[in-house]
């Protein structure tokens, strides 16, 4: 743990130049006394570090003592701090390490290619998940992910949906895909792909499994994915919708669907636009398409269109029957005595 520290001042004296006891002890996470002991220490193992006293004083370096990456460009250094993936590190337990990781890149780093390769932090961010969906809960993404490094079987329970199963899984990987985590395992000699926010358990076995030489996860990944939108059900949906609300219609079907979809050159007499597009997920478009209330309307197919007139129909029931026992409450409790005994 020492070490790591003492390596850690050294590399944040590198990167930031001087600092105080006291910025170097809240980025270390340690007291005021530990940071002097440490820097005591450096200096014993020969490092040139020294202090200032006074009001602008601190802790430093002699001037040039640095370990600089030959050979790299401006744009690889760029490149490199723009792939990390903090968020999904931490979510693997690797976060401290991709800090590290980051730190020594940029100690290392001359000048002018550090303050390229930093600037990226404050320009770009990746945020995997969706509008309003958080992060799915994942409790034994550390465990598989060790399994996964150590080449060790796990022995996991999986809810299927409509059922709770047991897995003797050979993990060969992990995938991350709109926030959502995927484990890719050999199931009786077969890779498959298992969500881990379904698993309900997890057992690391002793013994270590082959991984396959031929397998590569980033190929199976793009092939398997490919062959499941290739088989996922589309529909191919004709509607009119009001022309300030296409926005609207691309939040509920999707920015693909749209920007594929063909303008249908038909005369309406709203002046509204027909379009004809596909659609996945058959079964719910016509709950995505009520989201857009009287702004569109659907035209074909008819079972699509009464489909929607149906749940249009069992929506206004619900709510005119709420509607009742609302008025009713409402007038039986102006006519009577309120809940204190005391009329109104």
């Amino acid at each position: 743990m020492r070490a790591s520290r003492l390596l850690s001042t050294l590399l944040l004296l590198q990167t930031r130049g001087q600092l105080t006891a006291g910025e170097l002890a809240q980025e270390l996470e340690v007291s005021i006394r530990t940071v002097y002991r440490d820097v005591e220490a450096l200096s014993e193992a020969g490092v040139p570090i020294y202090t200032e006293r006074g009001p602008h004083g601190g802790i430093r370096l002699v001037d040039g003592y640095r370990t600089r990456l030959t050979g790299l460009t401006s744009d690889e250094a760029e490149a490199l701090f723009l792939s990390g993936l903090p968020g999904p590190a931490a979510e693997l337990g690797l976060g401290t390490v991709v800090a590290a990781a980051r730190l020594k890149m940029l100690a290392a780093l001359p000048p002018e290619l550090r303050s390229r390769a930093a600037r990226l932090g404050q320009r770009f961010h990746l945020d995997a998940p969706g509008w309003f969906q958080g992060a799915e809960s994942a409790p034994h993404l550390q465990q598989l992910a060790n399994a996964v490094w150590d080449d060790r079987r796990v022995r996991i329970g999986y809810d299927r949906g409509d059922r709770s199963v047991e897995r003797s899984l050979d993990p060969l990987g992990l995938v991350i895909k709109g926030g959502v985590w995927y484990l890719v395992a050999l199931a009786e000699g077969q890779p498959r792909t298992y969500r881990v926010s379904r698993v309900l358990s997890v057992a690391v076995e002793e013994s270590r499994f082959e991984r396959p030489e031929a397998f590569d996860l980033a190929a199976f990944w793009t092939e398997t994915t490919a062959a499941y939108e290739a088989r996922a059900e589309r529909v191919e949906v004709h509607l009119r919708v009001e022309p300030d609300h296409l926005g609207w219609l691309a939040d509920a079907l999707g920015e693909e669907a749209l920007h594929a979809a063909i303008r249908l050159d038909l005369p309406d007499m709203e002046g509204w636009i027909h379009l004809r597009l596909v659609a996945e997920w058959p079964r719910d478009v016509h709950a995505r398409m009520l989201a857009l209330g009287a702004f569109a309307e659907v035209l074909a197919p008819s079972e699509l269109r009464l489909r929607m007139i149906t749940s249009a129909s069992d929506l206004l029931a619900r709510y005119a029957e709420r509607s009742r026992d609302l008025v009713a409450a409402t007038a039986g409790g102006s006519a009577g005595p309120s809940r204190n005994g005391i009329g109104s």
